[in-house]
């Protein structure tokens, strides 16, 4: 998966992610916002085969890196999908 930040400040992220669609984005936007600093997960397809863009923004306050933000609702993701393997497996 290629990344393209298009946007990034203190508290605020836009980027998109080349090929993903809507599984893998309600998935992940589901994920950030289970954490209570972030404010707003959001993402937007624009066009049937156009690449989903990615807004996330923290609350005011906040001392966290929106890009971390998604890093870590990525290995989140990533752990329930390896434990859902290791369970089928066995």
């Amino acid at each position: 998966m290629k990344l393209k930040i298009i946007e990034l400040e203190k508290n605020k992220v836009r980027l998109s992610l080349e090929g993903e669609g809507h599984t893998f984005m309600n998935t992940l936007t589901e994920e950030i916002l289970a954490d209570p600093e972030v404010d707003v997960a959001k993402y937007v397809i624009e066009y049937q085969f156009s690449d989903p863009e990615l807004f996330v923004t923290l609350k005011a306050g906040s001392k966290k890196d929106p890009v971390a933000v998604i890093r870590d609702a990525c290995v989140r993701i990533s752990s329930r999908c390896d434990d859902l393997l290791g369970y089928l497996k066995n």
